[in-house]
């Protein structure tokens, strides 16, 4: 079977009225443009029947492919899951909701053709609610001034991409919304369109307030694997030398009264210099096993080489 130019990646969960219409759309779209797809339904352990929809859908068109999982492991896992079965040359992601439009794709494909390696839509007209809206807002801002990605909508799902792109992207948790950030990271280069975002049709929002505090200790995770990883010495050993320093300034106070009043009594402040002296050379000393993990690991992975009309290294 000939790889399709498009893979169209749906991850799913309790969507089995929205499912015939999604593909519906899409093959109208599809076919209208001459675009050879496939799409694949990632059942996210929906209880609704939204597998047995997917396979009845599938039956009836070969371009529509399902995947079960038997119990509900998140949207990261469902489109890492789409990812490895992918063989387009483009993807793109949207969800199952209808809040997202196919005939988006023609254009999305168009920029990618022109360049940009990945594509994110921005839902500048939402129509959700606004405990949806507001936390959406803040998480975009945070994680636009942190990253250094300037896009308006890093979690709307509707993106495209280059296959290469989402061949080398590890996501996990709930790491799906930072793919912009993960491909930009790995040299990648991406773009943002104003994409329509229509009113729900079937169902309940599945996000709130809960994915703004877990996306936090995400984008934190992110930063320092990307920053430290390498160098966790920088990181740990900054740290450590702030309470070292600050322990070291409330014992050299003490020290000199001692020498200058003769009274050397121990006072909590005395026990609290030490306190963080200790804590200071334990962050110096993580940092310190870090870096000689990382070059233990490095020497251990370096390639052996042999040359040809180079000198040896």
């Amino acid at each position: 079977m000939s790889a399709p130019t498009l893979s169209i990646i749906i991850p799913a969960y309790n969507e089995v009225e929205s499912l015939p219409e999604l593909t519906r759309e899409i093959r109208e779209v599809c076919d209208r443009g001459k675009i050879d797809y496939e799409a694949i339904i990632i059942d996210d352990g929906s209880k609704d029947g939204t597998f047995a929809c997917v396979q009845k859908l599938s039956a009836e068109d070969g371009r529509v492919r399902g995947v079960q999982f038997r119990q509900n492991s998140g949207k990261a896992a469902a489109l890492s899951e789409g990812f490895a079965r992918a063989r387009g040359k483009y993807v793109i992601t949207m969800d199952a909701d209808l809040q997202d439009n196919p005939s988006e794709i023609p254009d999305l494909i168009r920029m990618l053709e022109n360049g940009a390696d990945l594509v994110s839509g921005w839902k500048k007209k939402r129509y959700d609610p606004i405990h949806k809206t507001l936390p959406s807002k803040l998480f975009n801002g945070v994680t636009s001034r942190v990253s250094g990605v300037s896009l308006h909508d890093f979690n709307c799902g509707l993106k495209a991409y280059k296959s290469e792109v989402v061949k080398s992207l590890d996501i996990y948790g709930e790491l799906h919304r930072y793919i912009p950030v993960l491909a930009h990271w790995n040299g990648f280069k991406v773009e943002e369109k104003i994409v329509e975002h229509r009113a729900r049709k079937f169902g309940v929002s599945k996000y709130g307030w809960a994915r703004l505090n877990n996306g936090m200790f995400d984008l934190i995770t992110l930063v320092f694997l990307h920053r430290y990883t390498s160098r966790p010495l920088h990181l740990f050993g900054f740290v450590g030398l702030l309470f070292s320093v600050v322990g070291f300034l409330i014992l050299a106070g003490f020290a000199v009264q001692w020498a200058v009043t003769g009274n050397g009594h121990v006072r909590p402040l005395m026990l609290a210099g030490v306190a963080f002296m200790i804590v200071g050379i334990q962050f110096v000393s993580i940092g310190l096993l870090g870096e000689m993990i990382n070059h233990r690991m490095a020497d251990r992975n370096h390639p052996v080489a042999r040359t040809a009309g180079l000198p040896e290294a």
